[in-house]
Order: structure tokens, then C-alpha cells, then sequence
């Protein structure tokens, strides 16, 4: 059962939504019933013998709890997960009827949130060359699952599912086409729950049935923003991997390919080398040479540091280009969103990435930009034919949302 804006009404679940980093597990515990947080919580180092682990659990209500030992793999932090919830969260583990697993590259293969069984879980070992940092994490995590919770459904929700209705116009590259049809290599797009969620949340602000068209700015330390037409997503700034498009906390984003060959045949660099210029060497760290995080950027920038702020309108230089582009694109603008750590919170880059476009209805409310406000919340003008919108993101709410209409269908379904 679903109310109008597909979510799950009153579902009488509680469902475990767990994110699987190489070396982490970060999960929440919902009540679908009122899609209360029951528990969040974040393990680090797992599958680190030699370093000391440390776990936080912190119960809606109650007290944090942390633990520290080392952790030999998923296995054994997901058993010390479920210690800790039952330490007044859950009575017995087998409360939770269903998981809910990010998973962060579906290929063409998944272009929806599917139900786990072990053939599909094969499936995505098998896309682990897509997504080699992230995939085989999810997979580790989601095995950790069957074997300690059998009788839970488990439920696979993609990054790359929301940004699988783009055209091929938007999600080719212009290569030689046995390359997409030999080995996939396209645009797929990532951060699809966010996007989904806040421009889902903005088609319900803007109160209107009519067509829309809406740019949503997904600004953190990882960037992306997606064109979202009626609701469907239409184009979106990654690429194959999360390193095109914005600029990002340490990632180039957009770039000459042709730099990467040059530096490869001037300083011999080879493909580990290329790798970590483009990921962990470059954007906002990269420019700046102080820092990755926007907040101290910001606090540079206004003391004069010429680097810091270069760094930070290079940043809002590449957001401004790629909403007049989409606009373009879409034939027009309804709204822009910006949420994330840098888009929530961030009046300075929200201001400068809205600057200059005003001959696209986009007009920006400094009182109402201020960051002293928090939460949802439209931040421009009155008389803005654009709506300018800061819309805190909720991943985790949408797959716990999607684990549950699924697992509710396979119970209907027999």
C-alpha cells in the first residue's frame, strides 16, 4: 500500500538499511509504521586485524553506545551491530523483515531495486569491474546479511537505478560504439536516491501538477546534479564512474582527457598513478592545497587566501554551468535544489552558484540564504520564476521505503 507519493503507507515493518564501504558498515533501523528512526549508527576499520575498530550506535531516545575492538570482517561488525541493538532497540533480531542494501552500480543490468537471491547476487559480483571500490564492499555486506538474517528479505536499491531513464543522447560517449556494446562503457550517473528524493520533495513544494522542470545539486564532498523533467531524470553530471562532472572534495571532475595521456607520457605516470590524481588528489584539495572541506575554503577565502578562493569559484563556476545547461536542455526551469553537506549548509556557494543567472528566473533571497536558517525551505524571491530551494537529502529513507514495498509485494505475491 502506497499513499500518492508512491511511499509506504503505515507498513508494519522494521527494516534495516545498511551501507557497505570496503572498511565500514553505516546502517539505520526503521519503523515503517511512522518511518521513525529507531537507530543509526557507523562501524569503522572492519576487516582491519591489526587497527582497533570502533563502532557508535546511537538510539533515537537513548544513550550512544561505542564499542572498540578490531573487527576481522562484515561479518563480525554486523554481529556486533545487533548486540548493541538489542540493548533496548529490539527485543530479538528477528524483529527486522527485511534489509534494505545500497549498492552503488547496477550496470544496464538493474535498473530498479530488486529483491536478493543468490543468483542476482552473483549478477552484481559480476559488475564489480564497473564499480571496483564499491560494488564488491556491497556484496561482502550483503552475503554478512544472508548468513545472519535468513529469514529477512533482502533488498538490493541502486545508485545508478534513478538515472537509468536518461536517453541515450545524454548517457553515450562519443567513442567507438563497440566499446559500449563490448564493455558498457556509457554515462550511468550516481546518487540516485538523493536525487530522486529531493526532487520528488520538490514537485510537492512547487504544488502543481503541471510539468516540471527541476535541476537538483547534490553538493558534498562528493557533486552531482541531474536534469529532472516530470519527475524522471533525463541527464546527470557522472559519468561511468563518480569522477566527471563537478568539482568535487578531492575529485577533478570534468577534465581534458587528453591531460591524463600527457602526464603519462611526460612523467611516466601509469594507471594507479592516474587514479590517484583524478579521486584523491584533486578538486577542492587539489586547488586549493589546504583543504577538501568547503567550511574551511569559505573561512580562507573571506581572510584572503587567493588559493581557497579560487578553489571555491572554480567550484561554483561548474555548478553555474551545468544548471544552464540543463536548463537549456529541458527547455526551461522550474526550480534548483541544492542539498548535501556543502548545499544544505552553505549560503556563500549557494549564492555564488545562482549569480549571473537571473535571465533564467533565478532569483536568490540573501535573508532567506542565510545559514542560520536550517532545514527545507525556498530561499528565493518572491517574484523568482525559478524556485530556488534548499531540500535536506534522505538516502536512507528511500530505500527503506523501496526495501518495503518489496519485501510487501513478495509477501502479497506468495
Amino acid at each position: 500500500m502506497t499513499d500518492g507519493g508512491g511511499r509506504p503507507g503505515g507498513v508494519e515493518m522494521i527494516i534495516f538499511v545498511l551501507n557497505s564501504g570496503s572498511s565500514s558498515l553505516k546502517y539505520q533501523l526503521f519503523d515503517m509504521r511512522s518511518e521513525k528512526v529507531l537507530a543509526t549508527g557507523l562501524a569503522e576499520r572492519v576487516g582491519q586485524p591489526s587497527q582497533v575498530g570502533r563502532l557508535v550506535n546511537r538510539p533515537t531516545g537513548g544513550a550512544e553506545h561505542v564499542l572498540e575492538q578490531p573487527f576481522s570482517g562484515h561479518r563480525e561488525a554486523l554481529d556486533c551491530v545487533f548486540d548493541l541493538l538489542l540493548e533496548g532497540t529490539l527485543e530479538s533480531i528477528d524483529q527486522i523483515d527485511a534489509v534494505g542494501h545500497r549498492v552503488v552500480h547496477g550496470g544496464e543490468s538493474f535498473t530498479r531495486s530488486v529483491r536478493l537471491t543468490p543468483e542476482i547476487l552473483e549478477e552484481l559480483h559480476g559488475l564489480s569491474h564497473l564499480a571496483p571500490l564499491h560494488n564488491p564492499a556491497n556484496v561482502t555486506g550483503i552475503r554478512a546479511c544472508f548468513e545472519r538474517l535468513p529469514s529477512a528479505a533482502q533488498i538490493a536499491v541502486f545508485d545508478t537505478a534513478f538515472h537509468s531513464t536518461m536517453p541515450p543522447v545524454s548517457y553515450m560517449y562519443a567513442l567507438p560504439y563497440h566499446l559500449y556494446t563490448d564493455l558498457k562503457v556509457r554515462r550511468y550517473g550516481f546518487h540516485g536516491t538523493s536525487h530522486q528524493y529531493v526532487s520528488a520533495r520538490a514537485i510537492d513544494l512547487l504544488g502543481r501538477a503541471a510539468p516540471s522542470r527541476i535541476v537538483t545539486c547534490h553538493l558534498g564532498n562528493g557533486c552531482s546534479m541531474t536534469a529532472v523533467r516530470d519527475g524522471v531524470a533525463v541527464d546527470t553530471s557522472m559519468g561511468m564512474t563518480p569522477a566527471e562532472g563537478l568539482v568535487m572534495g578531492t575529485r577533478c571532475g570534468d577534465i581534458d582527457p587528453a591531460v591524463l595521456t600527457f602526464l603519462m607520457e611526460t612523467q611516466g605516470w601509469g594507471p594507479e598513478r592516474i587514479d590517484e590524481l583524478i579521486n584523491k588528489e584533486s578538486g577542492l584539495q587539489g586547488l586549493s592545497g589546504e583543504s577538501n572541506d568547503m567550511r574551511d575554503l569559505t573561512d580562507l577565502a573571506a581572510q584572503g587566501h587567493e588559493r581557497a578562493k579560487l578553489a571555491v569559484d572554480v567550484f561554483c563556476h561548474r555548478v553555474r554551468k551545468y544548471i544552464g545547461a540543463y536548463a537549456a536542455e529541458m527547455g526551461g526551469l522550474d526550480a534548483v535544489v541544492f542539498t548535501g553537506g556543502i548545499g544544505e549548509n552553505s549560503s556563500v556557494v549557494r549564492a555564488k552558484c545562482c549569480d549571473g543567472l537571473e535571465f533564467l528566473g533565478v532569483e536568490l533571497d540573501d535573508e532567506l540564504n542565510q545559514d542560520r536558517v536550517r532545514g527545507e525551505r525556498d530561499i528565493s524571491r518572491p517574484g523568482s520564476r525559478a524556485r530556488i530551494m534548499v531540500i535536506p537529502t534522505n538516502e536512507e529513507l528511500v530505500i527503506a521505503r523501496e526495501t518495503a514495498r518489496l519485501a510487501a509485494e513478495a509477501l502479497v505475491g506468495g
